[in-house]
C-alpha cells in the first residue's frame, strides 16, 4: 500500500490549502498505481513521532511532506529519529548541498561566504537524518531529503521541492510497483435510490466478484440530476465489467430509474 503524511499547523489552521493530496493522486495515477491511505498531522512532535512510527512498521511505501527546515516547528526529522530509534547525524552527502547552495546565495548578495558562521551551521542542521538514512535529491535547490528503510521519505512542504522528489522515489526506487494499483471504476446514477434498499444488492456484488469493490454516492441536490446515488463498482478492469453488468440487473427488481453511465480508468 502506499501513503501519505501531509505535515503542519498551518493546513489544520486553513491559512495554506493542502495540494499535495490530489498532487500525489495524479503522479501515483500516471505509473498505474494508487494511494491507499492519507493523515494529516500538526506541528505535534508526539503525534509526529507516532505517524512516523506507523509507517515505518507498516510495511507501506510512505511519503511525508512537511517539516524538514530548519526552524523550530520543523521537528519531523527528530520525530523519525525518535520514531527509528536513531540519532541525528549530519549526512555527507546532504552537508555539501547545503554548503554550496549558501556559498552562491552569499555571491549572488555580493557577501563573504564563512561555513562557520552561526547561520550557516543553523542550515546544516536540515542536513541531520536518523542514522543510516539515504538521500532523497532535491532538483529544485539540491538540498535533499531522506529515506529510511528504502520506502519511508520526507520530503519539504514545499510543491516546487516536494513533488519532483516524490517522482523521482517512484521512478527510480518503485518502479517494481508500477501499474499494480490500476483499476477501473464504472458507475451508473439511479435516480431516487435509497442505499439500504439497495445494500444487499452491494453485498452480494461484493461477495461473488471480491475483489471487486462497490460503493455509492448518494446526492440530495445535485444541478443536473438532482436527488440520486452514483452506485458503481470499482477494482481490477477484468473484472469490474461483468460486477458491473450482474449490478445492473440487480436493480431491475427495484423499478429504479437510471442515468448516465461513467468509467474511469
Amino acid at each position: 500500500m502506499i501513503g501519505l503524511i501531509i505535515i503542519g499547523d498551518e493546513i489544520l489552521s486553513g491559512r495554506r490549502q493542502d495540494k499535495h493530496l490530489s498532487k500525489a493522486i495524479e503522479l501515483l495515477g500516471e505509473r498505474g498505481m494508487a494511494l491507499s491511505w492519507a493523515r494529516y498531522v500538526g506541528d505535534d512532535p508526539e503525534r509526529i513521532t507516532e505517524e512516523v512510527r506507523h509507517a515505518l512498521t507498516s510495511g507501506d511505501v510512505v511519503f511525508s511532506f512537511g517539516g524538514i527546515g530548519a526552524t523550530p516547528d520543523d521537528c519531523t526529522r527528530a520525530c523519525a529519529g525518535q520514531a527509528a530509534g536513531r540519532p541525528l547525524v549530519l549526512h555527507p552527502q546532504a552537508r555539501e548541498p547545503i554548503l554550496q547552495r549558501r556559498q552562491e546565495m552569499a555571491e549572488e548578495a555580493g557577501q563573504a561566504f564563512d561555513p562557520g558562521a552561526p547561520d550557516i551551521l543553523q542550515r546544516l542542521q536540515m542536513g541531520f537524518f536518523p542514522e543510516g538514512a539515504t538521500i532523497l535529491p532535491n532538483p529544485y535547490n539540491r538540498i535533499p531529503g531522506f529515506t529510511l528503510e528504502g520506502r519511508v521519505h520526507f520530503m519539504p512542504g514545499f510543491p516546487v521541492m516536494a513533488w519532483p522528489m516524490m517522482a523521482w522515489a517512484l521512478d527510480h526506487l518503485h518502479r517494481d510497483l508500477h501499474g499494480l494499483g490500476r483499476k477501473r471504476e464504472k458507475a451508473i446514477v439511479v435516480y431516487g435510490g435509497i442505499e439500504s434498499l439497495l445494500t444487499p444488492l452491494m453485498v452480494s456484488i461484493e461477495a461473488r466478484f471480491a475483489p471487486v469493490k462497490v460503493f455509492s454516492l448518494p446526492s440530495v441536490d445535485h444541478p443536473v440530476h438532482g436527488r440520486h446515488i452514483e452506485l458503481g463498482v470499482k477494482g481490477p478492469a477484468e473484472m469490474v465489467e461483468a460486477a458491473f453488468e450482474d449490478l445492473q440487473t440487480g436493480l431491475s427488481p427495484f423499478g429504479a430509474s437510471t442515468g448516465p453511465i461513467s468509467v474511469r480508468n
